[in-house]
């Protein structure tokens, strides 16, 4: 599990929230109901890639509700649609994973206990998020997407 280390510049993105705890994944279902009916109502959009999104208020707190995002990435916030909301990633440093299949869970658990240790990163206080692009299919083993986590490097003196 070897990732890609990118300088991550802003993004602006346009969608809905809902707010959740671990293992609600009935929030997620339920949000992306909500929005893909009304993804044509965004004019601005600047491709055909989704956006899933977590904005943690203390990553570390697994009892800590936090916030789940179902986006797109547009050239800027004029106008934004009735009912939907503007959220921008700040710019910084990710580590970009390529995740294959369904089971995101087992991903991030990887993710965090065998690569993060021995890394040299820190996870950082910023949006981790998902970009689902043309090889993502919903439900399918073949299913393909790439999953940013926000990093910052640990300096040892």
């Amino acid at each position: 599990m070897q990732p890609k280390i990118i300088q991550l510049s802003e993004k602006k993105l346009v969608g809905v929230k809902s707010s959740m705890h671990h293992n609600q994944f009935g929030n997620i279902v339920e949000l992306w109901q909500r929005f893909i009916p009304n993804k044509k109502a965004i004019k601005n959009s600047i491709n055909e890639t989704f956006i899933a999104l977590q904005e943690y208020n203390d990553f570390h707190n697994f009892e800590a509700a936090f916030n789940i995002w179902a986006c797109v990435e547009v050239s800027n916030f004029n106008p934004i649609p009735e009912g939907m909301m503007a959220f921008t990633i700040p710019e910084g440093d990710y580590a970009v994973f390529l995740h294959k299949g369904m089971d995101a869970s087992k991903t991030y658990q990887q993710i965090m206990t065998e690569w993060l240790p021995n890394s040299g990163y820190a996870i950082d206080n910023r949006p981790h998020f998902q970009v689902m692009g043309e090889k993502y299919k919903n439900g399918s083993a073949d299913s393909e997407e790439d999953f940013y986590v926000p990093v910052k490097l640990i300096i040892s003196i």
